[in-house]
């Protein structure tokens, strides 16, 4: 079966197509509307590499355009899937990759797979020692951080608060801040998420469930960045646990959309309210994103920067990878294998 509004366009339905396996969204709703279908593949633009998928991330994100909540940009498959890694099939003669390489790649959609075509400029090499499961969970994380603490200006010395240290953007917030030099401050559920956020590195890290998180910040001399996945809920505690001249960068929106500010408390505190996305901006932009975390961020793995996977799932069990996130159980990722 294959729907074009499915495919999208790169994804050419004539005659000569590869046949593929997507796990695709039959209509919104919950789990159980992502299903596994046979299509057919062929890469259309001719700056696409063509991935061979092992590995797939699942991410939050992938929830929200389950639902119906985050459509997939202009051009991009309509399944869902942000980080991928596995074996390049091709590779475009004007860049560095050759067919073989083994790589990851920051999507805009299209990793629920057993392939996709990328634009070049998107991929990364599987850093040395890390099998494909654990590149898969690292590459959507490390260009949200990277891009969100550049956004911010954040500075060696100053101190970061990450909301979500648990999670798969959290866990490698905290280890990316450290190397940069930072003071981390992490909120997590439970004493034994807190105890493991401390194990990676975080300086000081709070139960949500138990503290008054916020006041607990301000008795730390408050947050000069915060880096935060609630949204509307936390708005307020956020304000008052940034310091004088602090960012708050709003990555994700878990506990709504909508919120009052204190605008007198942002004035006098100087403070600035960032939002931010990663898979809507343009081709160069996340191309630069993607080559700043080469650059600043591969050497850092695995000494210094290490994957954590949670559990992995084969891809026919996305709903079920989807259960488990939403279970709120989850310590870092999720990670989709492809046979």
């Amino acid at each position: 079966m294959f729907d074009e509004r499915i495919g999208g366009p790169h994804y050419d339905a004539g005659n000569g197509s590869i046949s593929m396996k997507a796990c695709v969204i039959t209509t919104p709703g919950g789990p159980e509307s992502l299903s596994l279908v046979d299509m057919p593949f062929s890469p259309t633009r001719p700056d696409d590499a063509v991935m061979r998928i092992t590995a797939s991330g699942v991410n939050r994100a992938d929830i929200l355009q389950r639902e119906g909540r985050y459509p997939a940009p202009p051009g991009a498959p309509a399944w869902p899937g942000l980080e991928a890694a596995g074996t390049l099939l091709t590779a475009p003669a004007s860049s560095p990759w050759s067919p073989g390489d083994r790589v990851c790649a920051l999507l805009p959609g299209g990793g629920y797979a057993e392939r996709v075509a990328v634009d070049a400029s998107l991929l990364l090499p599987v850093p040395d020692g890390l099998t494909d499961v654990e590149a898969a969970s690292l590459v959507e994380a490390a260009c949200t951080v990277v891009s969100n603490l550049d956004e911010a200006g954040a500075r060696p010395g100053e101190t970061l608060l990450v909301h979500g240290g648990s999670g798969g953007v959290g866990t490698a917030a905290i280890q990316i801040a450290k190397a940069r030099g930072m003071r981390v401050i992490t909120t997590a559920g439970g004493p034994e998420r807190t105890a493991r956020c401390a194990e990676l590195g975080a300086d000081v890290a709070l139960d949500h469930r138990a503290d008054d998180w916020a006041q607990a910040v301000r008795d730390e001399g408050g947050a000069d960045v915060i880096l935060d996945v609630v949204g509307a809920a936390y708005l307020e505690a956020n304000l008052r646990a940034l310091r004088t001249g602090g960012r708050l960068v709003v990555i994700g929106m878990q506990k709504g959309a909508r919120g009052e500010l204190d605008l007198g408390t942002l004035l006098a505190k100087r403070a600035r309210v960032i939002g931010t996305t990663l898979r809507a901006r343009p081709l160069a932009e996340r191309a630069a994103i993607v080559a700043r975390v080469r650059e600043e961020v591969w050497p850092l793995v695995p000494d210094r920067l290490r994957p954590i996977v949670h559990a992995t799932l084969p891809l026919e069990r996305a709903g079920d990878a989807h259960r488990l996130l939403e279970s709120g159980e989850v310590f870092g990722k999720v990670v989709l294998t492809v046979a």
